[in-house]
């Protein structure tokens, strides 16, 4: 993290804020859905300036949403940083056909380039997909590349391909919460920060299993995933006992801090101004070493 609390993405120029905002639920059926915009002013007059979309999430909805809000009324805050991701369909074997996509999504988005764009699933000719990320950031379309969902082997193939052209992997995104600790486990973390590759965490409250809010709970495909997380009571009572001691945090920035203290960038969802609130008290404080063992221990 810099003096000014930015998070600088890999060894790109990208610079954002230490806690994101996932968009997955920010569109449906390709629609936009414009009374999310206080979300978007919230985040962005608490200075989380950094949204996480893609090409699939609501159908393209969700990048139409973010090309709606943006596109509106003036901004407050800083400037936004968006990073979005391509989807390698079965139907998908060109690199072309990866930037036929993010042109689309630039469509949606309604910007000229991207900030960030990510391989979403390492399916597919990932070598294929690799060149075409080299290609759109060496036209300019993009400022930053990388990959989601790649585990140590992967990133490692990953980093070099694109080394070969000069081009930096900024980032991995990856599933990690205190119920799901497999990137951690299996040594993807590690081989990111031994590659300076920043690690960009989705998920981490699992779907509100770490949250006791009935306000935040899944809903749909997200309940069966959440379903099969696993907490336990001794979790959720350390999350609260940690809270407590830090002025009565709730077990949701708990549970983000926890991530920040992994090295990672997590992206919870918000689609009320109340849960944006709740994820930006995550901010400006941090867990003790033995409260991060406690929390290991316990999940």
């Amino acid at each position: 993290m810099n003096e000014d609390g930015k998070v600088r993405l890999g060894g790109s120029s990208v610079r954002v804020s230490p806690l994101g905002v996932g968009t997955n639920a920010w569109g449906h059926g390709g629609r936009p859905r414009p009374e999310l915009r206080p979300v978007l002013e919230a985040a962005l007059l608490r200075g989380i300036v950094f949204f996480d979309t893609a090409e699939i999430y609501g159908g393209g909805g969700s990048e139409r949403t973010l090309g709606v809000l943006l596109g509106g009324s003036p901004q407050v805050g800083e400037r936004p940083v968006i990073l979005s991701k391509f989807f390698p369909m079965p139907w998908r074997l060109r690199k072309r056909q990866l930037i036929e996509a993010l042109r689309r999504s630039l469509d949606r988005l309604v910007m000229p380039s991207l900030d960030v764009y990510l391989i979403h699933f390492p399916l597919g000719p990932v070598n294929a997909w690799l060149d075409a990320l080299a290609h759109v950031a060496g036209a300019g379309l993009v400022r930053a590349v990388g990959v989601s969902n790649f585990n140590a082997r992967q990133l490692r193939h990953a980093h070099r391909a694109l080394a070969s052209r000069g081009i930096p992997l900024a980032c991995n995104e990856v599933e990690l919460s205190l119920a799901r600790r497999g990137a951690e486990r299996n040594g993807t973390l590690a081989a990111c920060q031994e590659l300076g590759v920043t690690v960009i965490a989705y998920r981490p409250l699992a779907l509100g299993r770490l949250v006791q809010s009935p306000t935040r709970s899944s809903h749909g495909w997200r309940r069966l995933v959440a379903a099969g997380m696993r907490t336990g009571d001794r979790l959720t009572d350390v999350l609260q006992e940690i809270g407590r001691s830090h002025g009565e945090k709730t077990p949701a920035q708990v549970a983000l801090n926890w991530v920040f203290c992994k090295g990672a960038l997590p992206i919870p969802g918000a689609t009320r101004v109340a849960h944006l609130e709740e994820n930006a008290g995550a901010l400006g404080w941090r867990l003790t070493d033995a409260e991060v063992a406690a929390l290991d221990a316990a999940s």
